[in-house]
């Protein structure tokens, strides 16, 4: 039995649509957004920076200079330290079959979540002046310091970066191998290839979209790291992060500071670009 009553909503005429609002309204809002937490500051740095003199006085300074080349070959070998040994851990895991593989595959994912400092503090602790590395020889030769004082040397820096930055590589390597066709290493092997023309011939084309994806997204958080510079201790250091840092709190010379950092943005977004681009191409 129906209903005697029965409300049905009006139908719509038929051919029109209902009336939404135009796409430019929606946009408004996370514009809006990103103009005041972002673009403001950032308009606002390119405005200090554009202080009467401010460039020619930065871009001739032999600190800022000194503080560029620093970055720029400090930030180079860190990535190709990360590439070579990511690459080879990254082999190891995959393809060399050891109890826990998976487990340390996932720790990678783990790892990089993890604070840049941290690492540091850990290096601190191993090869310290006080670190566990001098203690131990301290103890074995009588001697009333130990010889490990690198970590506050660009060395050092350059060791707790390419620690903390191989996970980075690692990760897109991983993902690279696991899509691979182990009939092509099978095939390879059953036709007498060693194990390192395997690698060379057959795996590494495989993984170059991959190393050039995790390198490019090294080698831009390299250039903008500050805290493994900081925390090391290594004063004879100065990147262009800790370079903005000195000029606008120790010197409060904010028209400078900002000069530094428009460059750092410039060369940061230049290879994001580039990063980006690698990504597209690797499929990342």
């Amino acid at each position: 039995m129906t209903s005697a009553l029965s409300v049905s909503a009006p139908a719509a005429p038929e051919g029109r649509r209902p009336r939404t609002a135009p796409a430019w309204v929606w946009a408004l809002p996370p514009v809006a957004v990103l103009g005041l937490v972002f673009l403001y500051p950032l308009a606002l740095v390119v405005r200090e920076s554009l202080a009467p003199g401010a460039y020619a006085d930065v871009l001739g300074s032999a600190s800022f200079r000194d503080a560029l080349v620093t970055t720029v070959w400090i930030a180079v070998a860190a990535t190709a330290g990360c590439l070579v040994l990511g690459f080879a851990l990254a082999l190891v895991i995959a393809f060399v079959p050891f109890p826990g593989a998976k487990a340390v595959a996932k720790f990678i994912d783990v790892f990089l979540s993890f604070p840049s400092f941290l690492i540091t503090l850990a290096l601190l602790f191993l090869y310290g002046t006080v670190g566990m590395a001098n203690g131990i020889w301290t103890d074995v030769t009588g001697a009333a310091t130990g010889p490990f004082r690198f970590l506050t040397t660009p060395w050092g820096v350059l060791l707790a970066e390419v620690t903390y930055f191989t996970p980075f590589v690692m990760r897109p390597l991983l993902a690279a191998f696991s899509q691979m066709e182990t009939a092509q290493l099978e095939v390879a092997s059953s036709l007498g290839a060693r194990p390192l023309r395997i690698v060379r011939q057959v795996i590494l084309p495989e993984a170059l979209p991959a190393l050039a994806a995790g390198g490019s997204l090294v080698l831009v958080l390299c250039l903008n790291e500050f805290g493994i510079v900081l925390f090391t201790g290594a004063k004879g250091v100065t990147t262009l992060p800790t370079l903005v840092y000195g000029k606008a709190i120790l010197e409060s010379d904010y028209a400078a500071a900002c000069v530094v950092a428009v460059v750092n943005v410039l060369l940061s977004t230049g290879l994001y670009a580039l990063y980006r681009g690698v990504s597209r191409r690797a499929g990342a």
